[in-house]
């Protein structure tokens, strides 16, 4: 027998859709920060010879930069005012959650502070996004004028208005981003990533095609890399919808002469409890280091430190050392970002209170044991999947040299966050129908009455 939810779900229609208006309104505010945040970057930031900074761009972008442009929505082959993305802000909240699981005045905010706790964690996050922002805004102006033809006046005045702008730039992207989290179809961040994503899909499909055709690349490993693409989206669908189901158990307990209770429900967990958070904090923490090195090499190195250059070329994508390293952040991020959002604890101390029990198993603390006993299982699986998603295609790319669009980590991305925004509008549309049953049932009792 279905349960109301799901009967309501399998009667979604476009009917449906066409009468949920704040649904709509929803879209349509998600849609407009979107299109907003695609204007921003090709507005190049003051002072920047545009054609210059281009070619020189074209001899770096298949290393660290161009991962960065990736991520940015080709804003970093512009230097438009949101070259730094989100960036600074993902950094930011990976210190502070960081920092909430080991220092104590934080930790207590995090567990015991509730919703006031959150926000002032959030208040840290924005701070120190601020401080991430100008430094590497910074550091991309230095760099900027050590580079001979791509500033048009070096000095301080270009610094000050590229970290004005930079950090500006990344400021707004961080707004747009709670504003469609909490007015539009939710996961702002992660959309704007997603959006920066696809609108350089075609200019990856180009490239693909281009290497084929001028023979940098035989159509036959054009084709496998189409198809192993194919694969892998079939792949992380697969996964990103397994669950194990728990049994829970609710005894019945008797009031007056009736007997309520004695029903049994399910506790999914899903295989990939941590989403796409892994590959991006992962990505993220990369791109630091990597970016500090690279305008380190470009400087007048000190005897002791020739060794610089060779470092940052070992960190370039379809390198071993840079494999290693990101596979060992994905998988650390995995499982402490799952960690972070699923508490065994607080999961089996909710279930005792309601008198919910898994069969076979004590509530209390035998519970939070069992939980954590399967999660960290289905983590380690979880891990190795995502791990495989995104090193196989790197491996390719440093083979076929394949364009950035087609790696794991982007078809993860953009796979993920599509899946994750049609449950949301999903859930409002439920919602809605929801509160058309309650007012629907509401106007009967009136007429009875």
């Amino acid at each position: 027998m279905a349960s109301a939810a799901e009967q309501l779900a399998a009667n979604l229609n476009f009917g449906a859709f066409q009468k949920a208006t704040e649904l709509h309104q929803r879209i349509m505010c998600t849609l407009m920060v979107l299109v907003v945040y695609r204007l921003g970057t090709y507005l190049p930031i003051p002072g920047i010879d545009a054609e210059a900074f281009a070619a020189a761009f074209a001899g770096q972008s298949q290393g660290i930069l161009g991962m960065f442009n990736l991520f940015s929505g080709g804003a970093v082959e512009r230097m438009a005012v949101f070259a730094l993305n989100v960036g600074p802000y993902i950094s930011a909240s990976i210190i502070v959650q960081l920092l909430g699981a080991v220092y104590p005045p934080w930790e207590k905010l995090r567990k015991e502070g509730g919703e006031a706790g959150r926000k002032t964690l959030n208040q840290y996050t924005r701070y120190l996004t601020v401080a991430l922002a100008i430094v590497q805004a910074a550091a991309i102006a230095a760099s900027l004028q050590a580079s001979p033809g791509l500033v048009l006046n070096p000095g301080p005045i270009f610094t000050l208005s590229t970290i004005v702008t930079l950090t500006g730039g990344t400021m707004l992207l961080m707004w747009m981003g709670e504003q469609i989290t909490s007015r539009g179809v939710g996961n702002g961040v992660s959309l704007i990533i997603f959006a920066g994503i696809v609108a350089g899909l075609p200019t990856g499909l180009v490239q693909l095609l281009t290497v084929m055709r001028t023979g940098q690349m035989s159509s036959f490993g054009g084709v496998m890399i189409l198809l192993l693409a194919v694969a892998v989206i079939f792949a992380i669908v697969f996964m990103e919808r397994s669950q194990r189901r728990i049994l829970v158990q609710y005894p019945k307990r008797q009031q007056g002469n009736r007997m309520f209770g004695g029903e049994s429900s399910f506790l999914p967990l899903k295989v990939n409890t941590a989403g796409v958070i892994p590959p991006i904090f992962a990505s993220s923490l990369l791109l630091l280091p990597a970016t500090a090195m690279g305008f380190l090499a470009t400087a007048n190195l000190p005897q002791g430190l020739q060794w610089l250059p060779g470092a940052v070329a070992q960190l370039q994508h379809g390198q071993p050392v840079f494999m290693v390293f990101y596979g060992a952040l994905i998988v650390f991020f995995c499982f402490f970002y799952t960690s972070i959002v699923f508490n065994p604890d607080e999961t089996a101390e909710n279930l005792r209170k309601y008198g919910g029990f898994i069969p076979g198993i004590s509530p209390g603390k035998k519970t939070a044991t069992y939980l954590d006993y399967v999660l960290t299982r289905l983590t380690v699986i979880g891990a190795a999947y995502i791990t495989v998603v995104c090193l196989l295609p790197e491996a390719l790319i440093a083979f076929y040299k394949a364009p950035f669009y087609l790696g794991g980590t982007s078809i993860l991305i953009v796979v993920s966050v599509t899946m994750d925004t049609v449950t949301q509008i999903q859930s409002h549309l439920l919602s809605h129908q929801y509160e058309g049953l309650i007012r629907k049932s509401r106007l009967r009792g009136g007429r009875e009455r």
